[in-house]
């Protein structure tokens, strides 16, 4: 009896399928780039980044914290170069600090 070769997938590697079928792949970059900023960032500085989103290229962080919104504002070229430098310059042409 011949038997059927098994297939093994990464879980990861089924997630981002999942997300290209379904469209949502946008939202699980913008999960892999708030998961970089809790590496890079200090627990208080990170407690205060409300969300991360990414539409149309365009990574969007909305911050409650007045002080480090002005500071991501200032930075804004060398956060987006961080993250251009992490997942692929072609994801991501802008950044927009809310």
């Amino acid at each position: 009896m011949k038997k059927n070769k098994r297939r093994e997938f990464q879980s990861s590697d089924l997630v981002k399928s999942f997300a290209r079928i379904h469209g949502f792949e946008d939202k699980l970059i913008a999960f892999e780039i708030k998961d970089f900023l809790e590496e890079y960032l200090d627990e208080s500085l990170f407690s205060e980044i409300q969300s991360v989103d990414l539409k149309e290229k365009t990574i969007i962080i909305k911050i409650s914290s007045p002080l480090l919104k002005h500071d991501f504002k200032l930075r804004k070229s060398f956060y987006l170069k961080k993250f251009q430098d992490k997942f692929g310059e072609d994801k991501f042409n802008d950044l927009l600090i809310l």
